[in-house]
Order: structure tokens, then C-alpha cells, then sequence
């Protein structure tokens, strides 16, 4: 990507900044999401359509709705999936693999922010993007870049180690709500098996 020296002089400290500035500033959001996940050559392969909360620490819901119903919730002790079409629950312990994911740089307390390093920034379509790599290797994604209008996120696009893309779109942002500790809780629907250590 190409940007021009005047924009990158002025970014390379802001970006920083921003990010910092979200990751203490802001302690809940919600929002509307469209998730796409892109070949290396960048076609499409899928697009998925959903809701997040998410509250620090550690505390997050993310709710597929479209094509396919799956929630992603965590109450910083236990992660629960829940796969709706195949009437199924996966629980396992909240542990540090969770915590160094990227979804837990939105939601994650200051510790997260140690697994990852600020390798770029830059101003682009009137965003402050960011770009991040992981401190170690093996992980889920080999970079992530965040894009914020402001404090608030507004795009995450994550690379894999095959270099295929996942690019999440934030609409209807809402920062700091007031969120019960129900959110983050999951009710198993009677009927649905539960895998893993519920407790």
C-alpha cells in the first residue's frame, strides 16, 4: 500500500496514539458487523452478517446471524460456542490463546497489548489504520490491521499464515454502553448437547 510521505510522517506517531487511546478509553462497545473472508488473490469466499458486545476485561459476545447462527461468548472464565444449525455447545477454559487472539485486542485488558507489536500506520478512505504482528508465532493470524474513525473501530482486516483475509466492517458503533453481566452470559437451550467442562 502506497502513502504519501506527508500523510506517513504524520501517522506513524498518531497511529500509535489512537490505538492507545481506544484500548483505554474505551471499556464497552456494541455493533453490527459484516465478517468477509478473501482468498490470497483477494476473491470472496464467504460473508457472514452479525451483532458484538464486548466489555473489558476479557468479557465479549460475538452473534452470527447470517448464513449460518453461531455465538462466541466469553465471561473471561470460560469460552462457549454455540453452533445453532448443528444443535451443539463447545465450552473450554478462557487461557492464554484466547487472550492473545485479535479479537481480544478489542476487548482484552493492557496485558494483551504485549503479544503484539505497531509495525505500521498510516491515513486511508478518512481512517487511522494500524498495523500489528504478533509477538510469537503459530498463531491464528500472521498481521492484523485496525482502522479507526477517531477512538472508535471501524474495520479489523486479519491475514493468516496462508495469507488469506478476514475483514470485519463495524457499523452502528456505540461506545461505552452500559452492558449487564447477562450479556456475556450463555443459556444452553434444552436439547443442545454441551461438549467440554461446563462448570
Amino acid at each position: 500500500m502506497i502513502v504519501a510521505s506527508c500523510a506517513w510522517a504524520q501517522s506513524t506517531t498518531s497511529g500509535p496514539a489512537t490505538l492507545e487511546a481506544f484500548l483505554d478509553g474505551v471499556h464497552s462497545l456494541t455493533a453490527d458487523f459484516r465478517q468477509e473472508r478473501l482468498t490470497a488473490d483477494r476473491e470472496l469466499l464467504q460473508t457472514q452478517n452479525g451483532t458484538l458486545v464486548l466489555e473489558r476485561p476479557n468479557r465479549f459476545r460475538w452473534t452470527y446471524r447470517e448464513p449460518t447462527e453461531l455465538t462466541v461468548v466469553t465471561d473471561g472464565a470460560e469460552l462457549k460456542i454455540y453452533d445453532v444449525e448443528l444443535e451443539q455447545v463447545t465450552v473450554a477454559p478462557f487461557d492464554a490463546s484466547v487472550a492473545a487472539s485479535p479479537a481480544m485486542l478489542l476487548s482484552g485488558d493492557r496485558s494483551v497489548r504485549e503479544g503484539f507489536d505497531v509495525v505500521d500506520a498510516y491515513t486511508a478512505e478518512g481512517l487511522d489504520w494500524v498495523k500489528l504482528i504478533p509477538k510469537t508465532t503459530g498463531g491464528d493470524f500472521s498481521s492484523v490491521l485496525i482502522a479507526f474513525d477517531g477512538t472508535t473501530p471501524r474495520r479489523l482486516e486479519l491475514v493468516d499464515g496462508f495469507n488469506e483475509v478476514t475483514r470485519i466492517v463495524l457499523d452502528n458503533v456505540a461506545v461505552n454502553p452500559q452492558l449487564g453481566d447477562d450479556v456475556f452470559e450463555l443459556i444452553v437451550p434444552a436439547g443442545v448437547d454441551v461438549f467440554g467442562d461446563e462448570g
